[in-house]
């Protein structure tokens, strides 16, 4: 990053420089700001989402069909993330109830069995269902990073192809 700063700087000049290193703190401050205030409230209204902008979203008992952790492992070590499904078949991860290898949190499995808990003690058994597993779920970050890099190659050769055409 020195390097990069030194060069900055001997290209954009001082005052160049200046608006670069305030953007940079302006962008890493708003980072650590909502990484902050993103938070999930469990309550007898239902679970409350917020990714650190405005109140949040409020999901009521009625509307979660089924809550799990979704387990991602990649050469960093293992994510685990709790996340909700609702009732029209979307999934919504919960901030703040994550663990990795990275960034552990020992209580992430009694925090997890709580909101498990607040959930069956709210809801109907026969609303509980777990939702049938998609392609998405299937997919490692290895492969989606394969099929995204075959796709942009793909994309590549064929506008070279139709531009020599022309």
């Amino acid at each position: 990053m020195i390097i990069e700063g030194v060069f900055a700087y001997l290209r954009l000049g001082v005052v160049g420089f200046c608006w670069l290193l305030l953007g940079t703190a302006v962008l890493v401050g708003l980072g650590i700001s909502l990484g902050r205030r993103s938070s999930t409230t469990v309550g007898p209204a239902g679970i409350t989402i917020c990714w650190g902008i405005g109140r949040g979203r409020t999901y009521s008992w009625q509307e979660i069909r089924w809550i799990d952790v979704r387990e991602t492992k990649s050469q960093y070590g293992t994510s685990l993330s709790a996340r909700i499904t609702l009732a029209n078949g979307k999934r919504r991860s919960l901030p703040a109830l994550q663990h990795s290898t990275q960034y552990p949190d020992p209580d992430f499995q009694a925090d997890f069995r709580r909101v498990v808990d607040w959930w069956k003690s709210n809801t109907d058994p026969a609303a509980r269902f777990e939702p049938p597993k998609r392609l998405w779920n299937r997919l490692t970050p290895r492969t989606a990073g394969f099929i995204l890099g075959l796709l942009i190659t793909v994309i590549i050769c064929a506008v070279v192809v139709v531009g020599a055409n022309l």
